[in-house]
C-alpha cells in the first residue's frame, strides 16, 4: 500500500533526488533525522507499519513487510522506476546487510554487503581485524555453558559474555565467578532485539577491557572514515551494560588522538568500508583504545542529534549525503559542550506519571522528553535493557556547568509509578 501525503516536504521540485528510507525507528528517538534529512532530500518511506506522523518528512511511504526480502526488493525496484531515487539510507540495525545489498543490486553507492554483515556478526568483525593486525581483545565463539565455563577459565576473569549478533547491549553481561558463567550464557545465547537473527554458534566469551568507553560515529566516503560526533558514554550498574547517557565535546582531545583515528581507519579498511556511516565503540585501555564493536549505521541514543548540538556538524545529514554519492558536509561551525542523560526506572513498576520540574532546569538544559505514559509496565535488566521513561538534553559553552545541570536527571523529570512483581 502506497500513501502520498499532500502536506509533506512540498518545497522541493518533483525532480529532486530522493532516498529510499528502510524502517524509520521510535518516534522520540528517530522523527529528528527525518526532519533534518528531508531538508536535503526528498523522502520515499519503506516500513512494516503505516505511516503517520513520518509523513511530515516524505514525499511518500510504502507499506510492505520490511522482513521479506523479495517484498521489500520489488518495492524498491518499482519506485526507483518511477523516482529519480540516488541512494538508500537506513539507521535500522536490522535492515542494513538489506540495504547494502539492495544499493549493490541498483548501482547505488554502500559498501559491499559482506562488509555490513562482517560488522553484524561480532565474531567476524574479531577475526578480520585479527588478521589486519588491529589489537584485539581475547574472544572465542561458544557453544554451551560448559565450554563458555572453560573459555572464561582459560582467558581469567572478569570476562564479557555477550550474543554474536544483537543490538542495544541486550544479551551482554560481564562475569566475575565461575559460578555466574551458565546464568550469562543463557542470557546471551536467550537475547533477541529488533528481530535481529541468531546464529546456530551464537555467544561469545571475550576478554574484560579496562578503561572509560566511547564511541564515534563517522561517515566514509571512497574509503576516507572523517568523525561526525566522539562521545564519552556512561553506563548503568554491573554486570549490563546498558547506555545511560553521552557527552560530547567539540574540543576532545580525543578527536586529535593519533592512536585513536589511526586505529579507526584501520579497521574500516580491514572490513572493507568505501561508502556508509558507521557507529564504532571503543574502551580507551592502559593499552591503547581497543574496539569494542563497530556498527553499520548512525549511532542511537539521540548521539548524532547531541553532536549537532555541541559542533554544529550533522552526523545524520553527512550519512545521507554519503549515502546518496555526494561529498559530506563535516566542518564544526562552532563548538559547545553537550550530553544527554537517559532515566530507567530503579525496579519494576507501573507509571502513574512522569512529572517534568521546570523550576529544577539548570540554565544549560536544552529540552526535555518523556517517553512514558500513564500504565506503561517499566522493567530492568535482563528483562528489557532499552527502557527508559524520559531524557534530558543540556548544551553550553560552558563544560563544568552543562555537567552539573545533568547530575542528578531524575530530579529534573520525576517518575510516580508503582511497583509490580509479575
Amino acid at each position: 500500500m502506497t500513501e502520498q501525503d499532500d502536506h509533506g516536504p512540498g518545497a522541493m521540485s518533483q525532480d529532486a533526488p530522493v532516498l529510499l528510507l528502510v524502517g524509520s525507528g521510535y518516534r522520540p528517538y528517530r522523527e529528528y533525522i527525518l526532519a533534518a534529512v528531508s531538508r536535503h532530500y526528498r523522502l520515499w518511506l519503506l516500513d512494516s507499519a503505516e505511516a503517520t506522523w513520518q509523513l511530515a518528512y516524505c514525499a511518500g511511504a510504502t507499506r510492505v513487510d520490511t522482513r521479506d526480502a523479495e517484498s521489500m526488493r520489488e518495492a524498491a525496484l518499482t519506485l526507483v522506476d518511477s523516482l529519480p531515487v540516488v541512494g538508500v539510507f537506513t539507521y535500522d540495525e536490522s535492515q542494513v546487510v538489506f540495504c547494502a545489498r539492495l544499493a549493490q543490486d541498483l548501482g547505488l553507492p554502500g559498501s559491499p554487503p559482506e562488509t555490513i554483515n562482517a560488522c553484524r556478526d561480532k565474531a567476524t568483525t574479531r577475526s578480520v581485524l585479527a588478521a589486519a593486525g588491529v589489537p584485539q581483545p581475547a574472544s572465542r565463539i561458544v557453544t554451551s555453558a560448559e565450554e563458555a565455563l572453560a573459555v572464561a577459565e582459560e582467558i581469567g576473569y572478569p570476562v564479557i559474555v555477550k550474543a554474536r549478533a544483537m543490538a542495544g547491549s541486550a544479551g551482554v553481561v560481564r562475569v566475575d565467578r565461575a559460578e555466574d558463567v551458565a546464568g550469562a550464557f543463557a542470557a546471551a545465547d536467550g537475547a533477541d532485539a529488533l528481530g535481529l537473527p541468531r546464529h546456530e554458534q551464537n555467544v561469545l566469551v571475550e576478554e574484560f577491557l579496562t578503561g572509560p568507553e566511547i564511541s564515534i560515529d563517522a561517515v566514509i566516503q571512497d574509503g576516507h572514515v572523517t568523525p561526525t560526533v566522539l562521545a564519552r558514554k556512561h553506563l548503568g550498574p554491573a554486570p549490563y551494560f546498558v547506555e545511560t547517557g553521552h557527552d560530547v565535546d567539540a574540543n576532545d582531545p580525543l578527536l586529535q588522538d593519533a592512536e585513536l583515528l589511526g586505529q579507526l581507519q584501520d579497521i574500516h579498511r580491514a572490513l572493507g568500508f568505501v561508502h556508509g556511516a558507521t557507529h564504532s565503540e571503543f574502551k580507551l585501555t592502559p593499552k591503547g583504545p581497543r574496539l569494542v564493536e563497530v556498527n553499520a549505521r548512525l549511532g542511537g541514543d539521540l548521539i548524532p542529534y547531541v553532536g549537532l548540538l555541541a559542533s554544529g556538524v550533522d552526523p545524520t545529514v553527512a550519512a545521507a549525503q554519503v549515502a546518496a554519492g555526494h561529498k559530506p558536509d563535516t566542518v564544526p561551525t562552532f563548538r559547545k559542550v553537550a550530553g544527554v542523560r537517559f532515566l530507567p526506572p530503579e525496579t519494576r513498576c507501573e507509571v502513574v506519571e512522569v512529572v517534568v520540574h521546570e523550576d529544577r532546569l539548570g540554565p544549560t538544559i536544552h529540552e526535555t522528553g518523556v517517553t512514558a505514559r500513564p500504565g506503561s509496565r517499566l522493567a530492568l535488566p535482563p528483562d528489557a535493557f532499552l527502557t527508559r521513561y524520559a531524557h534530558v538534553v543540556a548544551v553550553g559553552d560552558d563544560k563544568e556547568q552543562v555537567m552539573a545541570d545533568l547530575r542528578e536527571p531524575e530530579r529534573l523529570v520525576e517518575l510516580r509509578a508503582r511497583p509490580v512483581s509479575d
